[in-house]
């Protein structure tokens, strides 16, 4: 598994929610700045928008890694606005260092730490929320292997996506709000799809809402209790 330290840390985070920086990539993307390495910006840095003004803001890598606590990498990141200020946020999704090899030891899952960090009126970001239970850990795939996907962000929703199994595909995407009222994310969706790859049953699917499971916030919810 790769592990991503400072220098990398620019690119994955401006490759794009859910998708991974190509080999030999230059560039640093998000929907709206584009930041090449002939760019006149100082080393280690992260550009982000403030969509408010549309100035430019600039945040040191280091900022962002002082939230990395020791024994952990990163394994993705996703930016945009969590909680509906306009700034841009991040999402920074986390494994225990040698989580491959742990995970064969026994049969506790090596969780993964999921972070949610905002950007303050300055130029730095806070650790608003975490959790060791919104995503699956390493071996929890089955024959497949990792089942972790992607992480996407939406005008204050954001959505960890899973796909994993062997004969019976299954598909799980975890969906959180955020509640001003609250000050926090809380669950929205929970959906689940299942596929026999031998086509011998038919494909089910389930969206639970807060009908099903009332009100979890992030950090309380737990998904390896079904």
């Amino acid at each position: 598994m790769k592990k991503y330290v400072a220098p990398a840390l620019l690119m994955l985070i401006w490759a794009g929610c859910g998708n991974k920086p190509e080999k030999g990539a230059t560039s640093f993307k998000d929907s709206t700045t584009t930041v090449s390495s002939n760019d006149s910006l100082k080393p280690g840095t992260v550009v982000s928008k403030d969509h408010s003004t549309k100035e430019p803001i600039v945040a040191t890598v280091k900022q962002v890694l002082t939230h990395i606590p020791d024994g952990y990498f990163i394994i993705d990141t996703c930016s945009g606005d969590l909680n509906l200020d306009n700034e841009n946020d991040f999402l920074i999704l986390l494994g225990k260092k040698g989580e491959d090899s742990l995970s064969r030891l026994g049969d506790e899952p090596v969780k993964r730490r999921l972070l949610v960090l905002t950007h303050d009126k300055g130029e730095h970001f806070n650790l608003a929320a975490q959790s060791d239970n919104a995503v699956y850990c390493y071996s929890c795939g089955g024959i497949l292997g990792d089942p972790y996907q992607q992480l996407v962000i939406k005008n204050g929703y954001f959505s960890v996506e899973h796909y994993g199994g062997s004969r019976y595909r299954w598909t799980r995407i975890v969906t959180f709000k955020y509640s001003p009222a609250d000050s926090t994310w809380l669950l929205h969706k929970d959906g689940h799809e299942t596929e026999d790859t031998m086509g011998e049953e038919k494909p089910t699917k389930k969206v639970y809402t807060a009908k099903d499971f009332g009100k979890v916030t992030f950090t309380d919810f737990d998904i390896y209790k079904d």
